[in-house]
């Protein structure tokens, strides 16, 4: 399973120098509800609603979507090895709860922060996302 960080569907969405390939649409993935909400509130900030409202609930329908549990809450409250920005402890303690339900969960970022922040919990970066 993949977890799919909101600057891969951005990159996709509004077709950025860097994005996914094809393969990584046709594996299982997972992310935060989070992700639902920054990626409509970027599409809506650059008034591409209109353009890219149909593509982007496509996409977003691809995705399983982990809600913002208490016990994901939780966590995103506790220190992490290195620091991270709010969004970015969400979406970490997103895939430790994934990972604490013995699923098996890689990252799918573009966010060098939050990448290495993921690899400092062991957290395996996907492959389709490597540099």
């Amino acid at each position: 399973m993949i977890y799919l960080d909101t600057s891969v569907a951005l990159a996709q969405l509004l077709a950025e120098d860097r994005y996914p390939p094809d393969a990584l649409w046709n594996e299982p993935l997972v992310s935060s509800r989070l992700l639902e909400y920054e990626v409509w509130t970027r599409i809506h900030s650059r008034n591409l609603g209109p353009s890219h409202a149909d593509y982007t609930r496509q996409l977003l329908n691809r995705i399983a979507f982990l809600e913002l549990a208490p016990p994901v809450l939780a966590r995103a409250l506790e220190p992490f090895p290195l620091a991270v920005r709010t969004f970015d402890a969400l979406h970490l303690a997103s895939i430790i709860f994934l990972r604490d339900q013995h699923q098996d969960v890689s990252l799918a970022s573009y966010d060098e922060r939050l990448g290495a922040a993921a690899t400092r919990l062991g957290i395996p970066l996907s492959p389709h996302t490597a540099p």
